[in-house]
């Protein structure tokens, strides 16, 4: 072949007839010094464009507004289940014939399967998937409830479907701090904490008044656990239609490909509809020429299928991994900040009852309703410090100079995320250690009882926003394991709770109101203050050696 054939062949026009694609340079403007090199045969490549970034979730606005809902209502079983029991304890210590300390222990037994739900569950659902644990869970405590409702002489019975009870609904908490994680990114978990969590608060109050409402109305313990039953058949139908797999380990950003039992079942029905509609359309075609439905959904991008996630195989559960995380130095300082706010107002609320009663001579119905003004603390303030946790994200990125990935999410490994978190906690907790010394004090000198009343909703409203966002915060930094850092958060907050309450008492005899809660909030408050102040300067440093510790034992 001469040379000037090989030049005919290898010229772009002869190479694009072969099929041949070239990488092409634009076209240099006449103002540039540069003129563009002639195109070689060493400049053949793929023309595909740049890709565009890849979005942290696929999930629609109506299906973010749709999923927030659903949390709610999931949010609910545990602390209501727990609270709407407490005006039962008579009735059910003398239909059982036994005595008042025996019914108690089915409360510790509540409690302690309350610790040990989300050890097993929650860690489960980092591997298997948000929608297999809820659909579970909600089935075992809908069956539990039933079970309580139709016992009618057996006290051993009593004590096994009440664990079982609490085993179905303690899980739900930490599983739905992993569904924000994998749905929101750092900058807007804050909004959606704030309704969710305050629904869950609001159940803690209300619940013994809805108790004891229907106690009385239908005259037995029996229709209270029947309304729960119906609440938890309920629920598990709204979780079964409408509850979309979310789990980044198992659809990545809601792009992959979803088996049948990780889709809603509403979900499900569309899309058979979908097939035999197109497999009618297609009935008279050739079997060649058939365009096959395919199941991944492409983007906006042009880009078809954004990438996905790897799917993680699943591995043999661990309980002792939430354990594991309280004892690393940047999480113990989190979770003491999560849970030391919490243990308060479970004193709090452990107190109302002889105090309104003892100094205030209040009636049944009064002291269940003096619970109500920490219900509106609850539901007020997790919705503002939900606004606020987002505006304190924008301000921390701002004042360092960081862009806020609004598309695919922040990379928070150098991002200084326990400073956003933990801004403006001074101001909170100096107001919250005046507040509950000042409840105390009110008490002990019997000012008028709009006073304490005041308090109630201002520690409500503390306590929230401080188990709000240090939850957050151990989620931000556990991206990998959501629902398993949220267990970790469980165990201490109720670890920490039953010491209180287990001492409160004896430290009411022997220091009284006034003096024991100074000595809660030096503690609390006092030791809140030491931990922002340890956690602004030093905890990013820990979290990097932790990962670096982590990432060196995974390659390994």
């Amino acid at each position: 072949m001469s040379r000037t054939q090989l030049e005919e062949l290898t010229t772009p026009e002869a190479m694009e007839k072969s099929g041949i694609e070239i990488a092409r340079k634009p076209t240099s403007s006449p103002l540039s010094s540069d003129a563009n090199p002639p195109t070689t045969v060493s400049q053949v490549t793929d023309t595909s464009p740049e890709a565009p970034p890849i979005p942290y979730t696929l999930f629609t606005s109506f299906q973010k507004r749709l999923l927030i809902t659903v949390l709610v209502l999931t949010m609910l079983a545990s602390p209501l289940t727990a609270t709407i029991y407490l005006p039962l304890l008579p009735p059910l210590a003398q239909h059982f014939s036994v005595s008042i300390q025996a019914i108690n222990l089915t409360i510790t037994i509540y409690i302690v399967f309350q610790a040990i739900s989300p050890l097993i569950l929650a860690t489960a659902s980092d591997s298997l998937g948000r929608r297999p644990i809820y659909i579970a869970t909600y089935a075992l405590y809908t069956l539990a409830s039933l079970g309580l409702a139709l016992n009618k002489h057996s006290y051993a019975g009593l004590l096994v479907l009440r664990a079982l009870q609490s085993l179905g609904a303690s899980a739900v908490l930490a599983v739905a701090f992993g569904v924000v994680a994998d749905v929101w990114p750092p900058a807007e978990r804050g909004s959606v904490l704030g309704p969710t969590q305050g629904a869950a608060n609001l159940a803690v109050c209300v619940g013994p008044v809805v108790g004891g409402w229907i106690a009385l109305a239908s005259g037995g313990f029996q229709w209270v656990f029947w309304a729960l039953t119906i609440f938890g058949i309920s629920v598990w139908l709204i979780v079964g239609v409408a509850l979309p797999e979310t789990a980044r380990n198992v659809v990545g950003n809601g792009n992959s490909e979803r088996e049948w039992w990780e889709r809603p079942w509403w979900g499900v029905i569309k899309k058979k509809r979908k097939k035999r509609k197109e497999a009618a359309e297609n009935d008279n075609a050739e079997l060649g020429a058939q365009q096959p439905t395919s199941e991944k959904p492409t983007d906006h991008t042009g880009n078809g299928v954004i990438p996905v996630v790897r799917r993680k195989r699943f591995k043999m559960l661990n309980p002792l991994a939430a354990i594991r995380i309280i004892f690393w130095k940047d999480t113990a300082l989190v979770l003491w900040m999560a849970a030391s706010p919490y243990a308060v107002w479970y004193c709090v609320q452990t107190s109302i009852p002889p105090i309104y009663k003892s100094v205030y001579h209040f009636s049944e119905l009064q002291v269940g309703l003096a619970y109500l003004t920490g219900g509106a603390g609850t539901v007020l303030g997790g919705y503002a410090n939900g606004k606020l946790m987002d505006w304190n994200y924008r301000v921390t990125a701002r004042k360092i100079g960081h862009t806020i990935d609004k598309v695919s999410g922040d990379d928070l490994k150098h991002f200084p995320i326990e400073r956003a978190r933990a801004r403006g906690g001074w101001y909170l907790l100096a107001t919250y250690t005046c507040a509950l010394v000042g409840y105390g004090w009110s008490v002990m000198a019997r000012t008028s009882a709009a006073v304490p009343l005041v308090l109630q909703f201002a520690l409500a409203a503390l306590c929230t926003c401080f188990q709000q966002t240090f939850n957050a915060l151990l989620v931000d930094i556990y991206p990998e394991s959501p629902s398993t850092a949220a267990a970790s958060s469980n165990i201490t907050r109720c670890a920490l709770s039953a010491v209180a309450v287990a001492v409160l008492q004896p430290l009411v005899d022997a220091l009284g109101r006034g003096w024991l809660f100074t000595f809660l909030a030096v503690l609390s408050g006092g030791g809140g203050m030491a931990t922002i102040w340890a956690l602004t300067r030093y905890s990013m440093q820990w979290r990097q050696q932790r990962l670096s510790i982590m990432e060196s034992k995974r390659r390994k």
